[in-house]
């Protein structure tokens, strides 16, 4: 059992966590109000984390699980917007994905190098009002007419969409085959029939755009199906496999930034004579939010590896999920205690960590759900 990482893994971790500081302010507006800029995008595409995982010929990294999570921890880590990463990461993980590996090859050729450079901009259309958790009882239909697709139905959350380019976007095309009648399509976001909502205004993660997504008679031509008529589910929880294993990373790249600023302020802020990291109250506060960290760190880690061989666990990627959205949002509170009142002004960054942590119980399956995935994976 090795736990160290390779030379050549150190190394682009590096080169990352020196990127991002080097194009500061570009990608480092912690706790902005506004969707990312094409100044902030361009920045991150410069870094090569629109393109991580997919192939080198397309333009990609070439990146394995493993090493695309330890790109996006690099990126937080070195100070990127909580926001801006995680529009970065539902572009590549659960939009580039699928075109990767289940797109026919016009289709590919078409988006991939885009969406490698950061030309284009993905969407990830799947969650509907009625269809959250229960994603077999989509409303949305995708109907075979000759060489198209009618498209109608409305999708509820879908980050990136208001500044898309591309929708990846699930849909009923057999009411009477549960699970297998839903079907997958990339919809270029011009085309007639798509309408794209106002950004909404969320708690947190404010640089990632979400808004709802209408589709209207949209006919989307056959090549932009992704996979086979009815494979929609598989190919969903297949995103959803590297979703839920990589993007967390993004958190973790974020507590580390969160510890180190901790211990900071432990040092140089006094109270009754004394550095306040003096105090067991104070001190062992970090020394939780640290094991919580190296905790969640291991356990995405272990997901990534078993993706990467192969041998992707359901169970191992939602106790990963779930011990880094669990991880994020008590060290998000600790550090608000162990700043104490400048921890809860705007603008410091403190209070902008939680509300970046909190959407991380709820995006990519509840931790309810991952609850659920793990105690049947157990056998209850």
């Amino acid at each position: 059992m090795e736990f160290d990482l390779s030379e050549a893994q150190r190394k682009r971790f590096d080169e990352v966590l020196a990127g991002v500081r080097a194009q500061s302010p570009d990608v480092r507006s912690e706790g902005q109000f506004a969707p990312f800029t094409c100044a902030q995008w361009a920045a991150a595409a410069r870094l090569g984390m629109t393109g991580l995982c997919l192939p080198a010929e397309d333009g990609g990294g070439g990146l394995g699980a493993l090493d695309t999570a330890l790109c996006l921890e690099a990126f937080t880590e070195g100070g990127a917007d909580t926001g801006l990463a995680f529009s970065v990461a539902a572009h590549l993980l659960a939009c580039a994905v699928p075109v990767r590996d289940f797109g026919a090859g016009p289709v590919r050729g078409e988006l991939l190098a885009g969406m490698a450079n950061g030309a284009l901009i993905a969407a990830n259309a799947m969650t509907e009002d009625e269809a959250g958790s229960d994603i077999g009882t989509l409303r949305t239909t995708v109907v075979r007419d000759g060489d198209d697709y009618v498209v109608n139905g409305a999708k509820s959350y879908a980050s990136n969409a208001p500044v898309a380019d591309v929708l990846v976007v699930y849909g009923t095309s057999d009411a009477d085959s549960g699970f297998l009648g839903q079907t997958a399509l990339a919809v270029p976001r011009n085309l007639p029939g798509v309408t794209v909502g106002e950004p909404f205004a969320k708690m947190g993660l404010h640089a990632c755009p979400a808004g709802r997504v209408e589709f209207r008679e949209c006919r989307v031509p056959a090549r932009y199906r992704l996979g086979a008529e009815g494979q929609g589910s598989a190919i969903f929880q297949h995103s959803m496999a590297w979703e839920r294993s990589c993007l967390p990373a993004v958190y973790l790249g974020q507590m580390r930034r969160q510890v180190d600023s901790c211990v900071a302020h432990a040092k140089q802020r006094r109270q009754f004579g004394r550095p306040i990291g003096a105090f067991q109250a104070v001190s062992h506060r970090i020394a939780t939010m640290i094991q919580r960290l190296e905790a969640a760190r291991l356990l995405l880690y272990r997901a990534c590896w078993l993706l990467d061989q192969g041998r992707p666990d359901p169970a191992a990627t939602a106790m990963a999920k779930l011990a880094v959205s669990d991880a994020t949002v008590a060290n998000s509170l600790d550090a608000v205690h162990v700043f104490g009142g400048s921890g809860y002004l705007a603008g410091a960054g403190v209070e902008a960590q939680l509300r970046d942590s909190v959407p991380s119980v709820i995006f990519s399956g509840t931790s309810d759900i991952q609850r659920e995935i793990i105690v049947n994976r157990a056998g209850l």
